[in-house]
């Protein structure tokens, strides 16, 4: 039986394929704070902007390729039982082949009800304005806020108390409740993370720490865990 090999994802592995973070770019978005695009204050107080905001990342979601980490992580399947938690909204880890990805933050590629956030549409054109779910209420990007509650972080914590490898890639882990995630691995369990800047609670686990980009890494990751050299080209 395969071992269990759960990936934490963050913007870092996107920012490779050429999508923006808030974080590397001093809170900004092309001007814009968090709090005025990213908050349900926001969508409130200005919903033609969020939603201006959101066709724009996912017009870039749907231009971006993914990158070699994306496929490298993809090729552990191989060898492993593999299931990816991501905290990016794109499709850049399904596109690579990843045949398991729970998103802790939603998806650029789905929209929902206002009213009830089991109302879940897929959605690749630009949204607009005055848009009804079939409960009458207006559409909105499905998109865990700052601020909202992540109603898969339950499911994303039994998964990872059940792995064997946890590999925390592209992602320094310092928003909660993602960043809590490290608690709940195993003792026994091995503990890989590449960032180009290595979080302070990686130590805790004793983790085996590759302080690169997330491309970079992949190479190392692959000889640690599979030992393929030079299967990324």
């Amino acid at each position: 039986m395969k071992q269990q090999l759960v990936i934490i994802s963050g913007a870092g592995i996107s920012a490779e394929s050429g999508l923006q973070t808030f974080r590397d770019h001093d809170g900004l978005w092309e001007g814009h704070a968090v709090e005025e695009v990213a908050t349900y204050e926001a969508w409130k107080k200005n919903p033609t902007l969020v939603l201006d905001f959101y066709n724009q990342r996912r017009a870039a979601a749907l231009n971006a390729k993914p990158n070699a980490a994306h496929y490298g992580l993809a090729y552990l399947e191989q060898f492993y039982q593999v299931k990816i938690i991501t905290q990016n909204v794109d499709d850049l880890h399904e596109r690579a082949g990843s045949s398991s990805v729970l998103h802790l933050h939603g998806s650029l590629f789905e929209k929902r009800s206002e009213q009830n956030e089991q109302l879940i549409s897929p959605v690749f054109e630009a949204m607009k304005i005055g848009a009804l779910a079939s409960d009458g209420a207006a559409f909105r990007p499905h998109i865990v806020w700052f601020g909202e509650a992540v109603p898969l972080i339950g499911d994303a914590i039994e998964i990872v108390k059940q792995a064997d490898v946890v590999i925390v890639i592209g992602t320094s882990l310092v928003v909660y409740p993602a960043a809590g995630l490290l608690e709940y691995v195993k003792r026994e369990a091995a503990l890989f993370v590449v960032d180009k800047k290595i979080p302070s609670s990686a130590f805790i686990h004793n983790a085996k720490c590759f302080e690169m980009p997330a491309t970079k890494g992949i190479e190392q990751l692959l000889h640690e865990l599979v030992v393929q050299p030079g299967f990324i080209q």
